[in-house]
């Protein structure tokens, strides 16, 4: 229907209702009339009810569906295909090392020198190893201007068994060493004045010979962690001798943040000497010294702290005299920066028991007429910082301060004018004896290591020394300045090497013409020296590889103690080669 239809049907209506209306009022007049509402309307709602989603269906006419069978017709039919066989792609692996449990080093260089290293371990068990390592390092004369024999050997034997089990592992080790060394190092006084005759005369050769025999044990998950023990002896030449008996258990108390760690230790030394060094009369020492240090560890993420304090009663056996001491046992380190800033410092004192063994290690050429007495290190306070500049840059600085009581120093035994007075070959003015004095040390030490890759690293150090003395009028034999080179490299697969380079600064020493009762002593300045060191292996299988050594390259005869001047350029060459039994 049209919009103008619409229209004309609306308007015919409208107009058909006016004239009706208009039409009935003419005709009539219906009047007026009341409606009362008895009751009003009150609407109601009825209950809905919710349509089932699904409904019910009641049909006669639904029928149930019939299940659907579903099966195949195989036919087969030929195929002249043939799928190839798939093969994984490869991953090439670092070769693996061959590990060996056995050693051999053998070789030969100037100065008919001689070294010999052998190693080997044996597997007992699963839980159970044994071993022994043989080395022998060895010279013979060759040293410009020394008329006395210079030869040297050390020969020594090590052997060790330990067994791990579930809760804790057991450890024993034994040793014997023989060692031969000359007093070579005759003062200017006597190698102008003596005859080669009376030089020939001479015999300047002292020998040492030391063993021990030792243990330890350590448990996984107990207070007491672990305890060592190790028993030494010592004898010379001359009848010198020396017994040294240490122990030291260790114990741990976790607690709710700290740890209670008590250390203790024990130090038993006896020795004697035939003679002194003017006359025949012996000399006898021993000491006991009894220590405990308790102490409070902390660690975190960042801090790690260490609160102690160390308490030792030394017994002096021969002259029957009792000593306590007390030292502080701090320690601190706190990173800042990660690992690329770590400070550090702490307080430190022990007391420390000197032996002929110990001296005799430090300088061969002491002679066998030694006072022997503790040195207690009263304090040693040191600040630090260390980490890393990068990945393969790290860095160490330190600073610190101590303060010794009986400090030993190695200072030149005197010469005796009249050569027909001297009965020992020590007594040429070619020996050394140890001198004591309190002394307050300041040391700054600098290291910094560079890895630059698994194929090359270096590395140098130093230390700068300033001493105080109190009775000495030097600091005997002590440099001030002490630095070191050293680096690693691998050429090849094969070519590997290494190199090292030790800076040692000038030392006083005093040099005496005379017995002890005439004032006749003059100080003498040791230069410092520089030696140089190298080496280079040859990798020929994973079994044999040859190598070549090179010491004091410099060829600088530099006097490491007063008078003895060390071999010129040291060259060996030799081989390793690797095995299982």
């Amino acid at each position: 229907m049209s919009n103008k239809r619409i229209a004309s049907l609306t308007l015919f209506l409208v107009l058909s209702v006016t004239f009706t209306a208009f039409a009935q009022d003419e005709k009539e007049d219906l009047g007026t009339e009341v409606v009362n509402i008895v009751k009003p309307y009150t609407p109601t709602i009825s209950d809905a009810f919710k349509v089932k989603e699904t409904p019910s269906i009641n049909d006669s006419v639904t029928t149930k569906k019939r299940p659907v069978q579903y099966s195949i017709f195989s036919v087969p039919v030929a195929s002249t295909f043939t799928p190839a066989k798939g093969k994984a792609t490869t991953v090439e692996r670092a070769k693996p090392i061959k590990l060996y449990d056995n050693y051999a080093t053998l070789g030969f260089g100037n100065y008919t020198s001689i070294l010999a290293e052998l190693y080997s371990n044996f597997e007992i068990s699963r839980t159970d190893n044994a071993g022994f390592f043989f080395r022998h390092n060895s010279s013979q004369n060759g040293i410009d201007d020394i008329r006395l024999q210079n030869k040297y050997y050390d020969t020594r034997l090590d052997g060790n068994y330990i067994s791990r089990q579930r809760d804790a592992t057991y450890g024993l080790d034994a040793g014997i060493q023989h060692q031969l060394y000359n007093w070579y190092g005759l003062s200017d006084f006597y190698s102008e004045s003596l005859s080669d005759e009376m030089v020939n005369d001479i015999d300047p050769q002292q020998t040492y010979i030391s063993g021990y025999v030792g243990g330890s044990i350590a448990f996984d998950e107990s207070i007491f962690e672990k305890a060592t023990a190790n028993i030494r002896y010592l004898g010379d030449a001359f009848g010198s001798s020396e017994f040294n008996i240490t122990a030291t258990p260790e114990f741990s108390f976790p607690l709710t943040d700290f740890t209670l760690k008590i250390d203790g230790e024990v130090d038993y030394l006896s020795g004697s000497f035939d003679q002194n060094f003017f006359n025949a009369t012996g000399i006898d020492y021993g000491y006991l010294n009894a220590g405990v240090i308790p102490s409070l560890v902390y660690l975190n993420e960042d801090l790690t702290l260490s609160l102690g304090v160390a308490a030792f009663v030394s017994l002096a056996t021969e002259q029957s005299e009792t000593e306590f001491f007390i030292y502080p046992r701090i320690n601190a380190s706190y990173r800042l920066v990660d690992e690329l800033l770590i400070v550090y410092g702490g307080a430190q004192g022990d007391l420390e028991q000197n032996s002929y063994y110990d001296f005799k290690e430090t300088n061969p050429f002491v002679s066998p007429t030694l006072f022997i007495a503790p040195t207690s290190n009263l304090y040693e306070g040191f600040v630090g910082l260390k980490g890393k500049l990068s990945n393969s840059v790290g860095y160490n600085v330190r600073a610190g301060y101590g303060k010794d009581e009986n400090k030993a120093l190695f200072i030149a035994n005197p010469s005796i004018d009249d050569p027909t007075d001297i009965s020992e070959p020590y007594q040429y003015g070619n020996s050394f004896r140890v001198v004591y004095d309190d002394m307050n040390t300041l040391e700054v030490f600098g290291e910094l290591k560079v890895a630059v890759s698994e194929d090359f690293s270096l590395g140098v150090n130093g230390s700068f020394y300033s001493y105080d003395t109190t009775f000495q009028a030097q600091p005997w034999n002590l440099p001030e300045i002490e630095a070191s080179v050293f680096s690693n490299f691998n050429i090849s697969e094969q070519l590997y090497g290494g190199a090292t380079v030790f800076f040692t600064g000038e030392r006083m020493d005093l040099e005496s013409l005379s017995g002890p009762f005439v004032d006749d002593t003059m100080e003498v300045t040791l230069d410092s020296y520089i030696d140089a060191n190298i080496h280079l292996g040859y990798r020929v299988n994973d079994r044999l590889s040859i190598f070549a050594k090179g010491s004091n390259l410099l060829s600088d005869n530099y006097e490491k103690w007063l008078n003895y001047p060390v071999q010129g350029i040291q060259g060996i060459l030799g081989a390793t080669y690797k095995f299982d039994w």
